[in-house]
């Protein structure tokens, strides 16, 4: 218990934050079963966040049993038929009911209630997904075409720009807009002091200071060299084996070209000057066109000098974003999974509950803006998995539907046990192999 505690960061605050996201995850998936189910004529015996023996409980009007349970790595909703939290059904249940409480189990409703009830849970996971970062952008605004500098980094550099300064010009590169910035930035030059032509009021002046894209830490990877060696969000790496760094394209030429040998940061952090040593580690990395690439990263997430200054968004604009924001996290994933199955990348980039936690942890630790984002993006990928068609899953349940809405009647009782019993060993070898990833692959 030690090692695995260690293995979350040593910290009882990494297991809590955890913990919370897990649940109010699982609340919102099960709660999306409750409602439709409810909305569809299905009873519910007994809602429960966590499993085992019950700590809280609380009779609703409903007559649903709310409870909370002692085990909080999940829950369940018991509707009434069911066996089980895995909704088997119960074979002596319907027994002796009539045909109006027979409808009101999940069992003996007819089958576009049970469909739309199983399918809400998912659905429910990427609605709040969508709703989160929707709000990240309706709430923080946009970026306007002006390149107007909002606010500036706390770095050891001389920086004579100022939060207003609407930036026209960079090393002599012009820049008119946003876009314009993005696309020029590579043709800025990686040297200590970078010329900005700015629009200072009525005023235009050239001024002086660091590289806008200088090796500042704004993202710290889970199972990376970078969080081993106790870099934070807010370093600034000013140097590696004594060559001084301008650029974060400079760490990265220094990255990759490492061989995975250890290199020695010297890094600047609110006004300290602290030394550490790692080593790249091989990473699958998506592809902008699809797949994956290989390659070195000491897993850190380089940030600008400044931000931008931002515009309101709209609400539909911030709803588009959600939905891209949900369908770029399942795409990925899948891509993943694929790529994962014959073999072109590790298994390592499978997360188990350690990983997770970690992921959670490193989010926490940022800030409550990058806890609560992390939390849509597990959403998001916990909403997928329950919809993959293996019994004992959502999506399990769904295929067995399907087969009713084909046949005319439910999967014999029999078979349905066996499959179920047979999803139950693929979903324990899939969380002993993500497991495995966690404790073995660095």
């Amino acid at each position: 218990m030690t090692d695995i505690v260690n293995l979350l960061g040593g910290s009882f605050y990494t297991i809590v934050v955890f913990i919370l996201a897990l649940s109010i995850i699982v609340t919102i998936h099960e709660y999306g079963h409750y409602i439709i189910g409810k909305w569809c004529g299905i009873k519910a015996d007994v809602f429960s966040i966590g499993f085992g023996k019950p700590l809280l409980q609380y009779q609703g009007k409903d007559g649903t049993l709310w409870q909370i349970a002692s085990l909080p790595l999940g829950g369940y909703v018991k509707f009434a038929g069911d066996a089980n939290a895995a909704s088997a059904l119960d074979p002596h249940a319907l027994d002796g009911l009539s045909e109006q409480q027979k409808r009101q189990t999940m069992h003996g409703a007819p089958l576009w209630a049970r469909t739309a009830t199983v399918a809400a849970g998912p659905i429910f996971n990427f609605i709040f997904s969508v709703l989160v970062f929707a709000a990240f952008v309706f709430f923080s605004g946009t970026a306007g075409e002006r390149a107007v500098v909002d606010n500036i980094a706390d770095t050891p550099f001389e920086v004579h720009l100022l939060e207003g300064d609407k930036i026209t010009s960079i090393e002599g590169i012009e820049i008119s807009s946003i876009t314009d910035f993005w696309s020029e930035l590579e043709n800025i030059p990686s040297k200590s002091s970078v010329e900005y032509g700015v629009l200072r009021g009525d005023e235009n002046l050239i001024v002086s200071g660091p590289h806008p894209f200088p090796v500042l830490v704004s993202g710290i990877a889970p199972k990376s060299a970078a969080r081993d060696a106790g870099l934070q969000v807010g370093d600034i790496i000013t140097a590696v084996n004594d060559r001084e760094l301008f650029s974060f394209r400079e760490m990265q030429e220094v990255i990759s070209s490492s061989n995975g040998e250890a290199l020695q940061l010297n890094v600047w952090r609110q006004g300290v000057e602290l030394e550490m040593s790692l080593s790249p580690r091989l990473r699958d990395i998506p592809k902008e066109g699809g797949g994956f690439e290989t390659r070195r990263l000491i897993g850190v997430n380089g940030g600008l000098l400044f931000s931008f200054a931002t515009e309101p968004a709209g609400f539909l604009e911030a709803f588009t974003y959600g939905i891209k924001q949900v369908w770029q996290i399942i795409t990925l994933s899948l891509s993943g999974m694929y790529h994962m199955i014959i073999g072109t990348i590790s298994t390592c980039n499978l997360s188990g509950p350690i990983g997770i936690a970690e992921t959670v942890s490193t989010s926490a630790s940022t800030g409550w803006q990058a806890y609560i984002y992390t939390i849509a993006v597990i959403s998001t990928a916990i909403g997928l998995m329950n919809l993959f068609p293996i019994p004992v899953l959502d999506g399990g349940h769904l295929l067995f539907y399907t087969y009713e809405a084909i046949r005319g009647k439910p999967l014999p009782e029999k078979a349905a046990g066996y499959l179920m019993s047979a999803g139950m060993i693929f979903i324990l070898s899939i969380m002993v192999l993500g497991l495995g990833a966690d404790l073995l692959c660095v």
